[in-house]
């Protein structure tokens, strides 16, 4: 499946530069198929086949989650474990009545979704997670209400009706020190979203949506991972610790002079690092190569992967990253909590992988744009594979 290109759609480093985490963005028509990214029979076959527990998979109205018994029946196992069997009539009956659906991390479940978050995360250098949303009413699921992270929605059918207020504490955090204050009685925009329509919208921004223009709504909502300065300080306390100042003991007994000088030593290991340049980027660089969210498993390889031309593979995350090692021949290939120093000979491969991500690639192919055997890629794939950061995919042999 070819990419969405949402960054086009949004702007490209125009977005980048003035919009996010500042305004909101509305694209009307966007996307001339949304429906290749789910439907509504896709979504009847991820609650008709999977097992999905409350809160991943809910009801919800006027901002409260309705209990389970109302639409599912326990159902007990041999085994002595309880699961909620989805009571189909039951829960048209619930949303009818105005209740919202909502699955959370849909892209986990459906792999176009999935690719589509990738593509994000591939651009915005951060961890996406997809939720669905589904309404019949003009009843508000959630009334008015901000979130701590940015979204982005697309819509995939039907139409909804986003009311916007705007923020009232500039980028409020799931674990902050005071709530926003209430929004404002007028919203500033009211926006309705058809099937194609990109909605973004930054963290902490007022809104509330509802199916209100007289025919159902499917939704899917990309939340952005934030990246504070607040997470900056952790990760720096933590990268800090090769300083014996940050490692000793703090000085609680100590006369107010000895306190003092202390102090004055963290403070210039704390501010020599604040002024390096690059350390933003280094803590970038940090995330990406710790990301862990798209692990999958290539079974039935699980001792290597076999040499095998039209075996198709692709990274895990579209965040790895590549560099120069220390001896200028040699490359650093970081993904998945993982670290590879390689022959110069990896790179036209490594470049290939990378540029293929989120989407698969045959080795055949990889080994003719790299200009090695497909056994040598096999080999570099494997190892790869042993390290989480490639899987083997659409195997079908």
């Amino acid at each position: 499946m070819s990419p969405l290109n949402l960054a086009a759609h949004l702007g490209q480093d125009e977005f980048l530069a003035q919009v996010l985490h500042r305004h909101y963005r509305h694209v009307p028509a966007a996307l001339t198929n949304p429906g290749s990214l789910i439907t509504w029979d896709d979504v009847n076959t991820i609650l008709a086949t999977h097992r999905l527990e409350p809160p991943r998979f809910r009801l919800s109205a006027d901002g409260e989650m309705l209990p389970a018994h109302r639409y599912t029946a326990p159902v007990t196992t041999r085994r002595h474990t309880v699961w909620h069997r989805l009571h189909p009539a039951e829960l048209h009956a619930r949303l009818a009545e105005g209740a919202s659906l909502v699955i959370d991390a849909v892209d986990e479940l459906h792999p176009p979704v999935g690719r589509a978050a990738m593509e994000l995360e591939r651009w915005l250098r951060t961890g996406v997670q997809t939720n669905l949303y589904a309404s019949w009413t003009a009843r508000e699921g959630f009334g008015v209400h901000w979130d701590d992270h940015d979204v982005l929605v697309i819509q995939i059918d039907g139409a909804k009706r986003w009311k916007l207020y705007g923020p009232t504490r500039t980028a409020p955090m799931y674990k902050d020190t005071d709530e926003p204050e209430p929004p404002p009685e007028q919203a500033i925009t009211e926006l309705v979203l058809r099937p194609g329509d990109l909605l973004y919208l930054p963290r902490g921004w007022w809104h509330s949506v509802a199916a209100s223009e007289g025919e159902h709504s499917l939704h899917l909502t990309f939340g952005i991972q934030t990246a504070t300065g607040a997470q900056l300080l952790s990760w720096l306390a933590d990268d800090l610790r090769r300083h014996d100042v940050l490692r000793e003991d703090l000085p609680v007994h100590a006369p107010a002079t000895q306190q003092t000088a202390y102090l004055e030593r963290l403070r210039m290991e704390v501010t020599t690092a604040l002024r390096n340049p690059d350390l933003i980027d280094r803590y970038t660089a940090m995330r990406d190569g710790t990301d862990l969210t798209r692990l999958r498993p290539s079974l039935p390889h699980v001792t290597g992967i076999p040499a095998v031309p039209d075996l198709r593979i692709r990274l895990t995350t579209t965040r790895a990253h590549m560099e120069p090692a220390a001896s200028k021949e040699g490359v650093i290939f970081r993904a998945c909590d993982n670290e590879w120093e390689m022959a110069g000979e990896a790179r036209p491969f490594l470049q290939h992988l990378l540029s293929a991500a989120p989407s698969t690639v045959s080795l055949g192919k990889l080994a003719t744009a790299s200009g090695i055997s497909v056994a040598e890629v096999a080999a570099i794939a494997s190892e790869l594979m042993d390290g989480q950061a490639i899987a083997v995919e659409g195997d079908r042999r």
